[in-house]
């Protein structure tokens, strides 16, 4: 019965250290993207090479990835964060579509 009761405590405890985490590395993430750093005209044009570079450095099709982003980056002067998605803080980057309705920007 001790035994029992110390396992809950221990993963009670182990839940509100992981919520308390969770919370913290949100409020971060959204500092972050509310910085300045990123968003619609937050580059200046002679950036764009190093961004895209840091965009598409995990992808297996670097060459039509750096095409397209350095592309997109001169047009709307801003590259998401990270290497996928997160297309929402540049909406220019994030709307603009090729004629078939694809997403143009990586």
């Amino acid at each position: 019965m001790a035994m029992a009761k110390l396992v809950c405590v221990l993963l009670l405890a182990l839940l509100g250290i992981s919520m308390v985490a969770t919370q913290v590395m949100a409020k971060e993430a959204q500092y972050h993207l509310e910085s300045g750093k990123y968003g619609p005209g937050s580059l200046k044009s002679s950036q764009c090479p190093s961004q895209c570079s840091r965009r598409c450095s995990k992808t297996q099709y670097h060459k039509p990835c750096m095409f397209f982003c350095q592309k997109c980056c001169a047009k709307c002067l801003c590259v998401p964060p990270g290497y996928y998605g997160n297309k929402a803080v540049c909406p220019c980057y994030n709307n603009w579509k090729t004629k078939s309705g694809g997403p143009k920007c990586p």
